[in-house]
């Protein structure tokens, strides 16, 4: 098969994958369980993988780029314009592969592991701040405090950057977690 561009949708459980040559023809259309499409694209010919850029598609960018291919990934709402018919799983997958081949298209980088821990950290510690600053714990406390004197993104960062250190601190020395020691 000459496959010059490989279109996901990525599902759940089932994932459709859509291969286009280098003229744009369909040249693969397949259904696939999540567990099996690794294997599936380690098979073909080194090409253009494209993706949404959705949950797991940067873990899947990581290990389809290890395997020699070129992951583009893209915001969900620059792929749309391109399904040509009554919206399903292949012909969104067949969507994404052809906007995959547009000159002008935008991609979205993949992320790295550092990075998706990163995005992890900053996004528990915003969920978390609004209800730790209502705990009457010494983090509370330190919560409250800073919410008072700081705006709240710098409030999210530094909570993330506590939580880091905290973890750090515990796997370092390899104690169970002290509440009291960590508000200080």
């Amino acid at each position: 098969m000459d496959i010059a561009v490989l279109g996901i949708d990525l599902g759940k459980n089932v994932c459709s994958v859509v291969g286009l040559d280098g003229s744009g023809r369909v040249m693969l259309r397949r259904r696939v369980r999540r567990e099996m499409l690794e294997r599936l694209v380690d098979g073909l010919p080194r090409c253009v993988v494209a993706m949404e850029a959705c949950c797991g598609a940067h873990h899947l960018g990581r290990v389809f780029g290890g395997q020699g291919h070129e992951v583009r990934l893209m915001s969900p709402e620059y792929a749309r314009p391109y399904v040509k018919a009554q919206k399903n799983d292949d012909r969104d997958a067949e969507a994404i592969a052809e906007a995959a081949t547009r000159p002008t298209m935008r991609f979205v980088p993949v992320k790295s592991v550092a990075q998706s821990d990163v995005q992890a950290l900053h996004r528990g510690a915003r969920a978390v701040l609004p209800r730790l600053a209502d705990q009457p714990t010494p983090l509370g406390r330190w919560a409250r405090g800073l919410l008072t004197r700081a705006p709240k993104n710098v409030a999210i960062v530094a909570l993330a950057n506590k939580l880091a250190r905290i973890v750090w601190a515990v796997l370092a020395h390899g104690r169970a977690y002290d509440a009291e020691f960590a508000a200080a």
